[in-house]
């Protein structure tokens, strides 16, 4: 078994060198095979493990749920110096699996519909290389056995993040928009590193089993695991956007759109949420910065969702819904729902990165036109985009029985057993969620179709090799949300009991709270019926009034255009810290460099120089100046010597 763990990721690693270092001469039929394949062979190894651990512990005949689950795979020492021992370890538990299968699940199905989406693309062996690196670093992240093995597959995916949102290089804005993605992210990362020195020089480890044990020796409020637990929120803030590090994700649509999908709907943004959820019990023991994440997550979820309602592109729509629904899993992960904050990660992997990849769907037909004011009508010629879209749809929004709103289900009443107002305000979030994708849903696809005539004239369904991702992924957005379906609705909660072992060590850090069943029901009711009414607006705005957002130049609101240039945050920081920071950078390259150190270091040469060339005169030639001068030195030695005796 170890060495089926140890090939997961080892073969999208060898995907990336085939194709990174032959992407030349790789014909590209044989890479749409292997960008794809490696992934696939990823996933069924991945498989294995999940279904020889769950038969292990069916033949031994243990409660999944009090049976430990949890394995290091040793693979090589690694670092050795003095008291630093770090090995380069995998940990196979619950929680990693699930990373896993999401992975490389998601992640082949992606590829198979990159092979139809970048055919066309001068640089499709190039962009296969960029997603099998990624899927490499991302399993790292996750398999990983301590902080800096985490931490490599942390910097991995923010670099391949930043090759692929600048895949096409060649357009200024796209290279603005990586550039900006990798910096806001290093900010966070620099968080996380200042964590780890933290975390090193508290319990002289930074393994995860022995981290923990250590920690769980600290009383709760302790000042030093506030201060790493600040640490590694900050990192993940910078990961998984979120105020105020979340504004490098809309512009990363300038990426290809399964690069939309993979990155930034499904995997990478995760990646927060994730390290949270493995270093629980550093958290739970720091309330204050629970209570942050709380209002850090809420804050963004509302912000996010105001933006979006205004939003004209397709694609921006999908980020800052991203931004939103992540807020969500961080004020789940704030309350102690790390089971509710998982499932909607793995949930939002589903419906989001089919929302992507019909957008890219329609993205395709429309010959790269993403502007919902100009598309309208699309039902007709995309029937199949059309219904999956419509599913994607209604699982984002909350609506039963799709996924999305068991997941929402589970955060929304442990968020509610903790904070009415939260709740409150949690539920307002989903009702905006549920405006916005519907507006976006009916102003691509219903009434007439508002673009140019050339384009209409070409407007194509989508071909089997994207479609069947699209098919498989609405399949999963359906019955995605029957994995941890409450007792109360017929379900076992199979996923929250397959959880439970990663969990158990911190349930005595817990509050234990039950909600009746009766109030359950009743909140499904109150948010339900909040959707809806969300929902209906959307429908009575842009169906029966066929309402259409207005156009450049246009008249509009002073709130609208405020919130159509989303707040103007982007400015802001261009004001606050951009502008400041390049006014001292050039201040003191002018100043500091050019006057001081250049004028230091060329005066000390200068010095040198004029020296030189001042003692070059004393060689003459002449022998008998020579012999003047030896005669004259001896004279010297001779008067130093009878002075020091």
């Amino acid at each position: 078994m170890d060495i089926i763990i140890t090939l997961i990721p080892l073969f999208p690693l060898l995907g990336f060198l085939i194709l990174g270092f032959g992407f030349r001469v790789v014909p590209k039929r044989v890479a749409s095979f292997i960008g794809p394949g490696t992934i696939l062979v990823s996933f069924l190894l991945t498989l294995v493990v999940f279904i020889s651990s769950n038969l292990q512990i069916f033949r031994t005949g243990h409660d999944l749920s009090l049976h430990g689950t949890s394995s290091t795979i040793h693979l090589f020492p690694w670092i050795s110096a003095v008291t630093l021992d770090v090995p380069f370890d995998f940990l196979i538990d619950p929680l990693s699996v699930l990373m896993m299968l999401i992975i490389t699940g998601v992640g082949f199905v992606i590829h198979v519909y990159s092979v139809g989406y970048m055919a066309e693309d001068d640089g499709f062996n190039r962009f296969f290389a960029y997603m099998n690196l990624f899927v490499f670093s991302m399993l790292l992240l996750v398999m990983g056995a301590n902080f800096l093995v985490m931490f490599i597959g942390w910097e991995g995916v923010g670099l391949c993040s930043y090759l692929l949102i600048g895949f096409w290089f060649k357009n200024n804005d796209y290279n603005r928009a990586a550039r900006k993605a990798f910096v806001m992210n290093r900010i966070g990362d620099l968080g996380f590193l200042l964590a780890m020195f933290l975390i090193f020089i508290t319990f002289h480890s930074l393994t995860f089993s022995k981290v923990f044990e250590g920690a769980a020796k600290f009383q709760s409020g302790d000042a030093t695991i506030l201060a790493i637990t600040l640490l590694l929120f900050l990192g993940a803030t910078g990961k998984s956007a979120q105020i105020p590090l979340y504004t490098w994700l809309p512009d990363a649509m300038a990426g290809p759109t399964p690069v939309s999908a993979l990155i930034h709907a499904a995997t990478m943004v995760t990646a927060g949420i994730y390290m949270i959820a493995r270093s629980h019990i550093l958290f739970l023991l720091a309330p204050v910065t629970m209570q942050l994440i709380g209002i850090i997550g809420l804050a963004t979820a509302l912000l996010a969702a105001v933006i979006a309602i205004f939003q004209n592109d397709i694609k921006k729509v999908l980020a800052y819904s991203t931004i939103s629904q992540l807020g969500y899993m961080f004020l789940g992960l704030s309350v102690g729902a790390f089971t509710g904050a998982m499932f909607h990660l793995t949930t939002h992997a589903f419906f989001k990165a089919l929302l992507f990849l019909g957008a890219g769907s329609v993205i395709h037909a429309l010959g790269g036109e993403q502007d919902l004011r100009k598309m309208g009508g699309l039902k007709a010629s995309l029937p199949k985009t059309y219904w999956v879209f419509l599913i994607g749809t209604i699982a984002i929004a909350g609506i039963p029985p799709f996924a999305g709103f068991f997941s929402k289900d589970e955060i929304l009443s442990q968020v509610f057993e903790q904070n009415t107002i939260l709740w409150g305000l949690a539920v307002a979030g989903s009702m905006m969620t549920a405006f916005y994708m519907f507006r976006l849903f009916f102003l691509a696809f219903h009434k007439s179709y508002r673009g140019l005539p050339s384009v209409k004239e070409h407007i194509h369904e989508s071909p089997m090799v994207m479609l069947v991702p699209l098919f498989i992924l609405a399949a999963l957005s359906v019955l995605g949300g029957w994995i941890n379906c409450p007792d109360s609705m017929g379900g076992s909660l199979a996923l929250q009991s397959y959880l439970a072992p990663v969990f158990a060590d911190s349930a005595s850090l817990m509050t234990a709270h039950t909600l009746p069943i009766e109030h359950e029901w009743t909140l499904i009711g109150v948010t339900l019926l909040c959707v809806m009414l969300a929902a209906g607006f959307a429908y009575y705005r842009f169906m029966v009034l066929a309402k259409v957002p207005p156009l450049p130049g246009e008249p509009r609101s002073f709130a609208v255009k405020v919130i159509e240039n989303k707040f103007y945050i982007d400015e802001l920081y261009n004001l606050l810290i951009e502008r400041p920071l390049m006014w001292c950078s050039r201040a003191f390259h002018e100043f500091i460099e050019i006057r001081l150190i250049d004028r230091l270091v060329n005066g000390v040469g200068n010095i040198f120089i004029l020296a030189g060339n001042t003692v070059r005169y004393v060689q003459t030639g002449h022998v008998g100046f020579y012999l003047f001068m030896m005669v004259l030195g001896i004279i010297v030695v001779l008067l130093f010597n009878i002075r020091i005796f």
